[in-house]
């Protein structure tokens, strides 16, 4: 949350909101209008019946909050900012946006949804082929370390939609292998982390290169002011989606808090629970790379079974590694904030923050992984004398109480 919160200060939910607003409304002038219009079915959403039937088939059943709010607007073209934690489905909702809108007679690129990982963008992807099963959408997904040949063969052949990294995306459209003349939707997903990775000079030179009557969506589970200024630049009187903080506490996922003293101590604690995290399909954050590689050592040095993954190791790697995980032939991951938001396995019901992360916010990205919307789920923190401090701003900026772990854990699962 660089730029609002103080280095080393106690993060303040007030403050934060305060700046906002200021934020918010440039001169007096209400920059950003918010948009209130709840629609509590997928059926009055005014959605093409063959859309609808994909959000049927994909399992869907009722729209989650964001969803109710965020569809409609996006459906009616207007730029839009979304702001809603991690699992709330998100995705789904500018998947939905995209499909009603696409013309599919057009088989040219009308779409372009950028994301900050790799594995994201290939879950977006996911997805948007599912929802879009019935209207035979063709979507591709350009990230870095695949085939730039095949990515150049798959656009020249044609499709609807195109999801990526922007590294990729934006070398795809300098060589115009991907052609911008016909995209209309731009959707930027978790552009806080987006922003926070560096990628705002690369998401600025891709714009450049698109239309400049372009709908434009912004998707967040956090507004620092990078993306504030983004919508400042390139959007057109957008409207606000906010599916306020204290709504999402993280309903549905238990959350519970085991105290170690000391740091030393968090392994025993860890081997102590392995049995409880093998019956179902857990995942181990820890803060470093290198700290994912010594925990999983260690794990595998008394004979537990883990899988491990983390931005070190090349994208082969760790799409097996995934693999093996989804297919639930491994059932512990350990792993770091990095692909925190490429995880979205829908049997994880365990999640143990080894490590607590450094900014609260990071804290929904882990454990909305786990029982993700509408699914339940448990999270197990450690916590040593050190991290009490952090525990706390993290009850507080969810409104959420962290309890201590009762003995029955294996029953909550």
């Amino acid at each position: 949350m660089a730029g609002l919160a103080p280095e080393g200060s106690q993060f303040d939910a007030k403050q934060y909101d305060t700046k906002m607003n200021e934020l918010l409304s440039t001169d007096g002038q209400e920059l950003i209008t918010t948009y209130d219009e709840v629609h509590d079915t997928f059926d009055d959403m005014g959605l093409q019946e063959n859309l609808l039937r994909g959000i049927y088939a994909y399992g869907f059943e009722k729209p989650s909050a964001i969803q109710q709010r965020g569809i409609v607007p996006f459906c009616k073209g207007l730029d839009v900012i979304q702001q809603a934690q991690s699992g709330t489905g998100k995705t789904a909702t500018f998947c939905s946006g995209i499909l009603q809108q696409l013309d599919y007679g057009l088989v040219q690129c009308q779409a372009l949804v950028l994301a900050p990982t790799r594995e994201l963008a290939q879950q977006i992807e996911k997805v948007m082929r599912a929802l879009g099963d019935y209207l035979g959408v063709k979507v591709h997904a350009c990230v870095g370390g695949t085939s730039v040949r095949e990515d150049q063969r798959i656009l020249q052949t044609g499709v609807h939609t195109v999801v990526g990294t922007p590294g990729r995306v934006f070398d795809m459209l300098r060589r115009q292998s991907l052609r911008s003349d016909s995209i209309k939707m731009f959707v930027l997903d978790e552009a806080d982390e987006m922003l926070s990775r560096g990628f705002k000079d690369q998401i600025y030179d891709i714009f450049q290169l698109l239309p400049p009557k372009i709908q434009v969506g912004v998707f967040s589970a956090t507004m620092p002011p990078e993306a504030l200024e983004i919508t400042r630049k390139f959007m057109n009187k957008p409207v606000r989606i906010l599916v306020k903080r204290d709504e999402l506490t993280l309903e549905g996922i238990k959350q519970f808090y085991v105290n170690v003293d000391k740091e030393e101590w968090k392994l025993e604690t860890l081997c102590d629970l392995y049995e409880t995290l093998a019956i179902t399909q857990s995942v181990i954050f820890v803060n470093t790379r290198r700290k994912v590689d010594w925990l999983t050592d260690k794990m595998r040095g008394r004979d537990h079974t883990v899988s491990a993954t983390h931005g070190d190791m090349d994208q082969n790697t760790r799409d097996i590694i995934m693999r093996e995980f989804r297919s639930g032939s491994s059932r512990v991951l350990i792993t770091t904030d990095l692909l925190a938001r490429g995880i979205d396995v829908q049997q994880v019901s365990l999640v143990i923050n080894y490590d607590l992360p450094t900014q609260p916010e990071n804290y929904l990205h882990r454990i909305g992984r786990s029982g993700r919307f509408g699914r339940k789920g448990v999270a197990i923190n450690f916590v040593t004398v050190d991290d009490a401090r952090m525990l706390s701003d993290i009850q507080k900026f969810y409104n959420v109480t962290v309890e201590e772990l009762p003995s029955n854990v294996a029953d909550l699962l």
